[in-house]
Parts: C-alpha cells; sequence; structure tokens
C-alpha cells in the first residue's frame, strides 16, 4: 500500500513552483522575455570565473578516482579542513574539520541539523515570513514545526510572541537571515536578545535548546547592512550553509554543516551526522564538486546586481503606494498587497503577465514576494506593466 502521508502532499504542491511552471508555459505562448516572472529564487547571474577555471583543472589534472569517486562519509577532510579555517579567519571562531560535515545544500545540511537534536515529538519553532518548505522538511522527521507570528513593522523577531511559545518541549529554533522571503538581515541587537532568551530557557527547562541558523544567503548583503555571525552570539547554533546562492550553482547542490566549536560534544554531533546519512540516503555530496568550492571560497558570483534590482523595485513600489520594509540582503522583497486577500491580488496579476508569489504560503497572509534575481533589463520592463496593474485594478 502507498504511504499516505505523502500521497497526502499531492494535493499540497509549492506554489513557488506551480507559479515558476505558469510562467514557464505562458512564455511558451507570448515569449518568456515578455512574461515578468518573480516567482522563484533561481540565480541569475553567472558563477565566478574561478570556480569554472577550478573545474577545468580538476577534470584535466586529476584522477578519475579522485574526482568521481565515493567520498569519506563526513566529506572530503582537506574541504572540510579548508572551510574551517575560512570560517575562523571571517568570523574569529575556532573551527577545524572535526566541526564541519559536507552535505547537500542547505536543505541537505538542515535535514541533518533537525535529526541531530529533535526526537518525534518535539518542536521546532521559527519565525513568519519563512521558507514553506521548513514545514515539510521538519514534519517529517516525527518533530513538529511551530511559526513564531511575524513583526511586520520590522520583519525581526516579535520576542513577545516567541516566550509565548518557547515551551519546555521545543528542542531547537530554526532561523533564516538574511531571510526568504522578507530580505530582512537580523540585527546584533536581535541576535543577542534571542541568544540571551534561550540561554535563560534551556537553564530553566534543564537541556539545551539549539539555534538552527540556515545560511544559504549569507553573502548577498547589501551596502550599509551589518549582517552578524549568528554563531557568534550563541554556543549551541548548527549552522547550515549552501554555496548556491553565493557562488550560482543551486544544481551542484553543495553546503556543509558547521557546529559552533564552543557546542558541547560539537565533534560527536559531526560524527552523528555520518550515521544520519545512512538512514536518509544522503551518501556525501558529488567529490569533484566538494573539492572545487574548497578553492574559491572567497570568491562570489557577481552579486551586485541584485542589490540593483532591489533598489529599482523599492522605488517603484513605494511610488506605487506599496507598504514594504527595506530589504538588506538576498534577492527577495516582500511588500504588502493592496487588498486583503494577498491571493487573489496575485491572481489578478497573471492578466498583466506579473508572476508574484502570495505571502500566505510563507505564513505572512497579506504580502506577496518577489524573487528579483533576473536581468536587470527584465526588471526595468516590468515596471510598466506594474503600473498598470496598480492604476486599472485599484485606482
Amino acid at each position: 500500500m502507498l504511504v499516505q502521508k505523502y500521497r497526502s502532499m499531492l494535493s499540497g504542491k509549492s506554489v513557488i513552483r506551480e507559479l515558476s511552471e505558469f510562467a514557464t508555459a505562458r512564455g511558451q505562448e507570448i515569449g518568456y522575455e515578455n512574461v515578468f516572472d518573480y516567482s522563484l529564487g533561481n540565480p541569475s547571474v553567472p558563477v565566478p570565473r574561478g570556480f569554472t577555471e577550478e573545474m577545468i583543472r580538476l577534470l584535466e589534472g586529476e584522477g578519475s578516482n579522485e574526482l568521481h569517486g565515493y567520498s569519506p562519509s563526513l566529506g572530503i577532510t582537506a574541504v572540510r579542513e579548508a572551510i574551517a579555517a575560512s570560517l575562523e579567519e571571517r568570523f574569529g571562531l575556532p573551527y577545524r574539520k572535526e566541526h564541519i560535515f559536507m552535505a547537500s545544500g542547505a536543505a541537505g545540511a538542515l535535514a541533518h541539523a533537525f535529526r541531530l537534536v529533535t526526537e518525534p515529538g518535539d518542536a521546532v519553532l521559527t519565525f513568519a515570513p519563512y521558507f514553506p518548505e521548513y514545514m515539510p522538511y521538519v514534519n517529517l522527521t516525527g518533530a513538529e514545526l511551530k511559526v513564531v507570528p511575524p513583526d511586520t513593522e520590522s520583519f525581526q523577531i516579535h520576542f513577545g510572541k516567541l516566550e509565548e511559545m518557547l515551551t519546555e518541549n521545543v528542542a531547537a529554533v530554526l532561523i533564516n537571515t538574511p531571510n526568504n522571503p522578507s530580505g530582512v538581515v537580523y540585527s546584533a541587537e536581535t541576535l543577542r536578545r534571542l541568544a540571551d532568551l534561550l540561554g535563560q530557557k534551556s537553564r530553566e527547562y534543564g537541556h539545551r535548546i539549539y539555534l538552527i541558523s540556515d545560511e544559504p544567503y549569507r553573502e548577498i548583503v547589501f551596502k550599509g547592512v551589518d549582517a552578524p555571525c549568528v554563531s557568534a552570539f550563541y554556543d549551541d547554533t548548527i549552522m547550515c550553509y549552501s554555496f548556491s546562492k553565493s557562488l550560482s550553482i543551486p544544481g551542484e547542490r553543495i553546503g556543509y554543516v558547521a557546529v559552533n566549536p564552543n557546542c558541547a560534544e560539537a565533534e560527536t554531533m559531526v560524527n552523528m551526522c555520518g550515521q544520519i546519512s545512512r538512514g536518509i540516503g544522503h551518501n556525501c555530496p558529488p567529490s569533484i564538486i566538494q573539492l572545487a568550492v574548497s578553492k574559491v571560497l572567497d570568491e562570489t558570483a557577481d552579486l551586485g546586481v541584485y542589490e540593483t534590482n532591489m533598489e529599482i523595485l523599492y522605488r517603484e513600489l513605494a511610488a506605487l503606494g506599496f507598504t514594504c520594509v527595506k530589504p538588506g540582503g538576498t534577492f527577495y522583497i516582500f511588500p504588502k498587497a493592496l487588498e486583503e486577500d494577498a491571493r487573489e491580488f496575485c491572481r489578478k496579476a497573471l492578466a498583466y503577465d506579473l508572476i508574484l508569489v502570495p505571502g500566505d504560503t510563507f505564513g505572512a497572509p497579506g504580502y506577496f514576494r518577489m524573487a528579483y534575481c533576473i536581468d536587470t533589463e527584465k526588471v526595468e520592463r516590468s515596471l510598466e506593466a506594474l503600473r498598470r496593474f496598480v492604476k486599472e485594478t485599484y485606482r
């Protein structure tokens, strides 16, 4: 018999993916250049030349087994050493290879982190607006994701609601900064207050409450915005990182878990990740990609286009009367819709070939997300469609 919980998920497919598929189909009718597709967070800038050159060097200069064979279960030792050294240099924490586990992107890293610190029946808290895939990521482990309502004034943490929900059965708190979908970066004040509260509640309840930090957008931070290292504020932090956005290589599925060196049993936790892999069929990301990223840890793709696109959209949305917290990073912006029902708002926008994602799926009804990881020229052309949509539908 087929498993019912997965069968039932067929009726709740990703809204983001459905809209992306709609945009692709519409593009076949009118030309994709005429569809203003703000649905999917797929990086739009080329990979850095250094990554391409390293891939070529590896393919031409290394043996087949080194490039295409299995790596050790925790990842290639030299790669883990390079990542640890980079983290120590950047953030001042004494990372060593024993604190690093190579994973298949941030999603793979999160899959291990949840299984490290939760048992079935435990609660994991996260903050709206949040990446909707967190729900199956957590709930299919047997733990339960609970969502703290948003502070819509700033999209920083709503501490009043957090304190109400931070009960004894909470095993971990999951944060995402810079944030998808809001683009907001948590401030040092927010992180310090969160760390103090988690430490206090850990002592009160007699067990650690872990902080799981999902950081795929860590390198996409705009001018003048401070993006503090989350792990520097709280010892019991598990960092989950992906190179997908920084290097524009989401299809390569490469990232890592980095357990704070000051966390009790940090090395044991990393070794446990190797055992978790046995249960979820992880079995290491590709060796060649591990080797390639280890040589470009200080490089990124040309990420400046995302700030350019953000500024164009932010100015236009403000001029049209939208309420919007200005993003500090990522390639997302999250305005308030011009009617209470954001799903209906986004449905109406389709008539103008504007593909927008309603905020309901992110736990923030009444808002919508625009993923502006598209060419700047197309962003600029979309403004006329946005103006006509607002004028003809709401003015």
